[in-house]
C-alpha cells in the first residue's frame, strides 16, 4: 500500500438497525463511490435483536459482503453487562453510556464472545470476517488477552489498528465520529469534525465511523456528509485488508 487513505465504516450493523443501516449505506456509497466501507456487525444487539434468528438480514450481509463490505465482528451484545473494577468503572458507566461491552470481560468470556461472532457472522456471509472492533473501541485486559490469540488478522481501537497475533501497528490517527446521546454531545463532535477536515489531513490512514444513531439528526448527517467528501477528495478510498498488504 502506498499514498494515503481512508477507510469508512458503519458500525452497530444488525437487525435491530436495519432501516438507520441501510440509510448509512445509501449515504456513503453516493459520496464514496459504491460500497467501499466496512460494517461491524453484532450479533444479538443488547440481548433483544438476534442475527441467527433473522434470515432476511442475514441475506443482506451476504449480498453486501458479495459487494465487496468488509465484515468485522463487533462485540456479541454491545451491552456492558461486566463487573468493575474502580478504574473502570467511572469510563464504563458514563464515557460510554455502558456500552462498552469488553471494557470489563474476563479473558476466557471475551475469547468465547469472539469465537462464538466469528462463527456466527462467517457462517452468515460464506467467508472470513475481516477481524474483531470491541463495542465503544474498548477493550480491557482479559479482551486484549483473547485477542492475541484469536486468529482475527485486524483489531482496532480509537488510535490505531494493529494485528492482535503481534500487536504490530498498522495505522495510527484518531477515528472522526460523531455522538448523537445529547445536544452537547452533538455540537462537540461537529467541531470536532470541522476542525478534523482542515488539520488531519497530513494522517496517511484516516478512519471515520458512522452510528445509526446519526441519522435521526440532520445537523449530523450534514457534518458526516462534508467530513467524507473532504476526505475522499483528497485521498484514496482503501479496504482494512489494504493495510494488511504493506
Amino acid at each position: 500500500m502506498s499514498g494515503k487513505l481512508l477507510l469508512a465504516s458503519i458500525h452497530d450493523v444488525g437487525p435491530r438497525f436495519e432501516r438507520e443501516v441501510d440509510q448509512l449505506a445509501e449515504l456513503l456509497c453516493g459520496i464514496l463511490g459504491g460500497p467501499r466501507f466496512a460494517m461491524l456487525v453484532v450479533p444479538d444487539h443488547w440481548g433483544e435483536a438476534p442475527l441467527a434468528g433473522n434470515p432476511a438480514f442475514q441475506q443482506r450481509l451476504r449480498d453486501w459482503a458479495d459487494l465487496g463490505v468488509e465484515m468485522f465482528v463487533h462485540g456479541w451484545f454491545h451491552k456492558d453487562r461486566a463487573e468493575h473494577s474502580r478504574a473502570t468503572a467511572l469510563v464504563a458507566k458514563h464515557m460510554t453510556d455502558g456500552e462498552g461491552e469488553f471494557l470489563g470481560l474476563s479473558r476466557d468470556v471475551a475469547a468465547q464472545r469472539m469465537a462464538d461472532g466469528r462463527k456466527l457472522i462467517e457462517d452468515v456471509i460464506g467467508r472470513e470476517v475481516a477481524g474483531f472492533i470491541a463495542p465503544a473501541w474498548l477493550y480491557g485486559e482479559g479482551a486484549h488477552a483473547a485477542l492475541a490469540q484469536s486468529g482475527f488478522a485486524l483489531a482496532e481501537d480509537h488510535m490505531k489498528v494493529w494485528r492482535p497475533a503481534s500487536g504490530q501497528v498498522l495505522a495510527k490517527g484518531p477515528v472522526i465520529t460523531w455522538a448523537s446521546r445529547s445536544v452537547p454531545r452533538q455540537i462537540s463532535s461537529r467541531m470536532v469534525a470541522a476542525i478534523a477536515r482542515h488539520a488531519l489531513h497530513p494522517q496517511r490512514v484516516m478512519r471515520i465511523a458512522v452510528h445509526p444513531g446519526d441519522t435521526a439528526v440532520p445537523a449530523l448527517l450534514d457534518s458526516i456528509t462534508a467530513t467524507f467528501s473532504a476526505f475522499s477528495a483528497r485521498r484514496a478510498v482503501g479496504r482494512y485488508a489494504d493495510l494488511l498488504a504493506q
